[in-house]
């Protein structure tokens, strides 16, 4: 079987002492001298190098981790070329995510094509080649980020840098079949990044699985004090575990697919899957977000494109992009203002939608196009990809796209979950389980099995917690059950309890609540579900438990104890013993039922 590049399974093999780093050089230049540098390269750093750099490593989170970047990316000795060779400048200094990634023992295999100055979605503008999609030459691969895409999708890296304005770390990683992890603006350093739009530039991730780009996230994002966009403020990147009930927004009014049934087909089931997971769908305005989308190229952020262009001439610039430059040049000072406080008034308006849900999914993009349709529409079809993407910087939102199938026509389909800033790693937690619900997925275009790799690492609570069984009015989607979910609880299980228990609906209580009470007889096996709280929440969940409900020791099936509702017993004389019935949840169903 062919060597997968995946990060867990090259970490397991290099502490099992079955392969070493210079090795895995040797195997990915063999792949990249078999299908040829370009179009998907512009420099290769010299194999020698890069065994020189694998032979003195000796440790880090991302030891003996090969990885590429997208060419706008700075790194020290190699040509910084935007797919612009006019534009080229060879560095002194890396860009400081590619130091943080060095640092922590990953090895730089080159730098990947992209659209010129990271100005489109669909990766045929640039003189290096068009890459296509690794499923179809025909079709292309996305873009801006469209070399370092590819590559991961390909198995000639285990993960790669982009970037990302409107969707360039989404769409390419849609296409390809991988994750493209976006996160919150100022997360990751963008000093060393040429910038496309300055203000709303983020350095992207693409990786064969969730938990592939989650681990180089955790290097990656850092405050930096020389990149005046960094945010000193962030919390660090963790993943997080995602409490119930979750509420997965979907907009409410059709989309377009513009005319592709099969992703309306994948998009549709994918909300199904979800709605399998457990998750609430809950349906939400999409107008604010879809008028925030329309601004990005209409509006004056186009004109932060001159900062890395004006210097150059015209007939320096691929057609296409120079059209969009100039465009820049023709905005003003009014018109940036007057597009400030519209997109303040769409911000107060997505706000409120955000009150709905926890999270949104949405198509990646709404279709994709074949290299030729593109040429010929560059500007139109290359619109169309931006429509489910260009929002979320505008408006300070983390994302995720990950992949949800395939048309039957061999083309890749993904979806991306959309969060409000900082919540990358709740993002990471979902978008792992929207990934492994697919049945028998593969990662990018290579044989390795998603089913086969590790799942996202929850980082255990640094506080001490507590575990506390509910069993009545305190369960997902029951009337108290905020009361919990306000003090950041955090569901981790359904269980039942041992033999000896029985569950009485208690008369006259408000909203209504069983009592489950141990009489040593009982039947048992009532349901309850497990949340965990820290300390302190727990103590101000307790004061709340009005008499003659209570917290007591509870004995699960299985036999462990822990924290949960009990009920005084002389409250449970006359009442309805609903034993029988499993728990309260099905009690109430029953009753509705009747």
């Amino acid at each position: 079987m062919t060597l997968s590049l995946d990060i867990g399974n090259l970490t397991a093999l290099y502490e099992a002492k079955k392969i070493t780093p210079e090795a895995v050089i040797d195997e990915i230049y063999a792949r990249i001298q078999a299908k040829g540098v370009q179009p998907d390269w512009i420099t290769l750093v010299d194999k020698e190098a890069a065994k020189d750099r694998a032979r003195r490593i000796t440790q880090g989170p991302l030891y003996g981790i090969p990885f590429a970047v997208k060419d706008n990316i700075d790194v020290a000795g190699l040509p910084t070329t935007c797919a612009c060779p006019a534009f080229a400048y060879t560095p002194e200094r890396s860009a400081t995510v590619v130091q943080r990634l060095e640092a922590a023992g990953a090895i730089l295999i080159g730098k990947t094509n992209l659209d010129q100055f990271a100005t489109g979605l669909n990766g045929t503008r640039s003189p290096y080649g068009i890459p296509a999609s690794v499923f179809d030459p025909a079709y292309i691969s996305g873009g801006s980020s469209s070399g370092s895409a590819v590559v991961v999708a390909g198995g000639l890296v285990s993960f790669s840098l982009g970037t990302d304005t409107a969707g360039s770390g989404r769409v390419p990683a849609a296409f390809n079949n991988i994750v493209g992890l976006k996160p919150t603006k100022g997360l990751i350093s963008t000093r060393g990044v040429v910038p496309a739009c300055k203000s709303q530039d983020v350095v992207s991730i693409f990786a064969l699985t969730v938990a592939d780009a989650a681990r180089v996230a955790e290097t990656a994002i850092g405050f930096d004090k020389d990149d005046c966009f960094s945010r000193a403020d962030a919390p660090p990147f963790t993943v997080e575990s995602v409490g119930r009930p979750l509420k997965v927004g979907v907009p409410n009014s059709p989309l377009s697919f513009f005319e592709d049934s099969e992703y309306r087909r994948l998009y549709l089931h994918t909300i199904d899957r979800l709605a399998g997971l457990g998750v609430e769908i809950t349906p939400f305005n999409y107008t604010p977000f879809r008028d925030t989308a329309a601004m990005l190229y209409d509006g004056p952020w186009v004109a932060e494109r001159l900062f890395a262009t004006e210097d150059l001439a015209e007939h320096d610039l691929n057609p296409v992009v120079a059209d969009i430059v100039r465009g820049g040049k023709a905005k003003t000072a009014l018109q940036t203002f007057e597009s400030m406080y519209r997109l303040a008034e769409l911000r107060r308006a997505a706000d409120a939608e955000w009150k709905r849900m926890d999270v949104m999914v949405l198509p990646t993009a709404g279709t994709t196009y074949k290299i030729a349709d593109m040429l010929a529409d560059p500007i139109r079809l290359n619109s169309n990809l931006g429509a489910y993407t260009n929002f979320v910087n505008l408006l300070d939102l983390s994302a995720l796209a990950v992949p949800a199938g395939f048309r039957e026509d061999g083309i890749p389909f993904g979806v991306t979950l959309i969060g409000r800033a900082f919540a990358d790693g709740k993002l990471a937690t979902i978008g792992d389980a929207v990934h492994r619900a697919l049945l028998d997925a593969k990662l990018g275009a290579t044989d390795a099995a998603l089913g086969d790799t590790m799942r996202v690492a929850v980082r255990p609570a640094k506080k001490k917690t507590v575990q506390v069984a509910v069993v009545g009015a305190h369960l997902s989607g029951q009337p108290l059950n905020s009361q919990l979910t306000e003090r950041d609880a955090i569901f981790r299980e359904t269980s039942r309890t041992a033999a000896g228990y029985r569950l009485y609906a208690l008369p006259g209580t408000t909203p209504p609540k069983p009592g489950l009470v141990y009489e040593g007889t009982g039947p048992g096996a009532i349901e309850v579900e497990i949340w965990e709280m820290d300390d302190a929440a727990f103590g101000s969940f307790v004061a709340l438990i009005p008499a003659p409900l209570g917290i007591g020791t509870l004995v699960l099936e299985d036999g462990r104890r822990v924290k949960g509702f009990l009920c005084e017993s002389h409250a449970t004389v006359g009442a309805e013993d609903i034993t029988n019935f499993g728990g309260w949840r099905a009690w109430l169903n029953r009753t509705a039922v009747a």
